[in-house]
């Protein structure tokens, strides 16, 4: 696999968990940010590498983070899509990029099955810059444990 970076929005939950993967396994990271460094629990720390957008607007981030990668991986703490998480998609659907959502359904460890999925996904699309995105904490407090653990399982622990 080719993967040189890892991107993400730096929102609490499943963004935080692949950038603090990417860093822990020294892959590159980075991605964009609303203007402010705005997350859920205050400024977004600057040890992440993220560039802030134009405006302070969610939108605006997820869009950039699409855009600018090869291939987007979605993970959703429960079993439904968020706001959020449905504008990532759509998007991505609408760029044309290759997009998988995963859903943890309340979990904290991804399935075997799960973990085949991603790694077929992954072979077949061989992301040079890879997307992750998905569920806040404070809706799925699962989110950042089950993203670990799947970039763990299916990225390596480097």
């Amino acid at each position: 696999m080719t993967l040189r970076k890892i991107i993400s929005g730096g929102q609490t939950g499943a963004d935080r968990a692949a950038l603090d993967w990417a860093m822990a396994n020294r892959v590159l990271h980075g991605g964009y940010c609303p203007k402010g460094r705005l997350a859920e629990d205050g400024p977004i720390p600057t040890s992440y590498a993220l560039l802030e957008t134009k405006t302070d607007q969610y939108p605006e981030r997820t869009k950039l983070n699409v855009e600018t990668s090869n291939a987007t991986l979605v993970i959703v703490g429960e079993s439904k899509l968020t706001r959020g998480s449905k504008l990532t998609v759509t998007h991505a659907e609408k760029k044309q990029k290759p997009v998988l959502t995963v859903f943890a359904a309340g979990l904290d460890q991804p399935t075997e099955a799960q973990i085949a999925e991603v790694r077929t996904w992954l072979e077949k699309h061989d992301p040079m810059v890879l997307n992750v995105a998905g569920s806040r904490a404070s809706t799925s407090p699962n989110a950042y444990a089950f993203t670990k653990a799947l970039m763990d399982a299916t990225l390596g622990n480097k």
